[in-house]
Formats: C-alpha cells, structure tokens, sequence
C-alpha cells in the first residue's frame, strides 16, 4: 500500500470562507474578497487588515462570526470516510485562531496553518506565515519524506500543491477556475469527491 497524504484546502472545501461570512455579519462587501479574487495573499491580508482598522474592527468580532458558522452540509461524513483509508492534512492560508475552533467541529483533523499577531488593544496587528508558499512548500516536504500526495482545492493558491501532487482535484471552484485548468478534475458533492480520491489512492 502506497503511503499516500491526501492535502485538502479548508474554506471553501470543508468549511464556509470565513471572510465572506464575516461580509455579511458586518454588513461590509469589501470583506468578501478571497483568493478566488485575488491570488497574491500577502497583498490581500495587508488589505483586510486596513479595512478592519478602518472600521475599527478587530478579531474578538471575527471570532464572534467564526463561533456561528459551522462546517459545509456533508463535510465532516466526508472527512471521517477519508481518514478511514487514508492520512489527511488540511492545509490552509488561515490562521490557528480562525481555524482550530472550526476544526473542533469537524472532528479534529490536523491543521497546518499561520498565526495572526493581535494587539493588546485586539486588533489584528500582522501576521505570520508558516512558510513561503505554504501549500506548496508542505506537499514538497511530505514528498520528500516519502509520502505520495493527492491534493484538493478552490483558489489560486491551491494550484502549487494540486499541479505538484500524484493527483489533484478542484472542488467547488469556479467557471473560470476550471476553464483555465480543465486537466483537474471538478467536483461538486462530495460523494463524487470522495470516490475520486479513493480511485487516485
């Protein structure tokens, strides 16, 4: 048996995208950009961290929202059937402070993601990221301790880790997403996601 890593994207797979959700709370569109809009993350969280100073807004709000949502219809039976026959890792631009109480609800599947720098007066005042290109950078390392990857995602930022694995797949991307890369197969439910997957172990 191969020693396969399944790598899975965590907004947008597994869970709602947090900064959309947090649009709606806050009544502010702005925030619903996400790396499906914008491929460079750096530029974006600079981004999301002004607009949050400019509304006065800092993570105690973000954790409010992030207490009300709760993982997509369907997304913890997937993952407990995944870890049934293989290691999975969630890997995500997130932060360990957003993540993990959403983690909490999907059973506790590891979490390899950032970590934010709030200020004593609880705003957001930076970030920290694990490492370059961290999807990416993971799927490298994991294959260079002898794991065979299979690599799963929505946005810009998972297409390192999907081109770079035995197998990757798009799931619930969009229109223009898999237009320009029809050679990743697309899912949208999570039966066919799964089946998919488990043929590619």
């Amino acid at each position: 048996m191969a020693m396969n890593i399944v790598c899975l994207d965590m907004e947008g797979v597994v869970v709602p995208e947090i900064w959309i959700a947090f649009a709606e709370v806050t009544g502010i569109p702005e925030f619903r950009r996400t790396t499906r809009d914008e491929p460079d993350y750096d530029k974006l969280m600079k981004w999301r961290i002004e607009l949050l100073k400019k509304h006065g807004l800092g993570f105690k709000e973000i954790e409010e929202t992030i207490e009300k949502i709760d993982p997509l219809p369907g997304a913890k039976e997937f993952l407990d059937e995944l870890r049934k026959v293989t290691q999975v890792i969630i890997l995500s631009d997130t932060f360990y402070q957003f993540g993990m109480p959403l983690m909490k609800k999907l059973g506790l599947p590891t979490l390899f993601c950032n970590d934010l720098v709030i200020g004593e007066d609880g705003m957001i005042a930076d970030y920290k990221m694990r490492c370059e290109q961290s999807k990416l950078t993971t799927v490298r390392g994991l294959q260079a301790m002898g794991f065979e990857t299979i690599a799963a995602g929505d946005s810009y930022n998972d297409l390192g880790m999907i081109g770079a694995s035995k197998a990757g797949f798009l799931f619930r991307t969009t229109d223009k997403i898999k237009q320009d890369y029809p050679q990743y197969p697309a899912f949208e439910e999570y039966d066919e996601f799964l089946a998919a997957i488990k043929a590619a172990l």
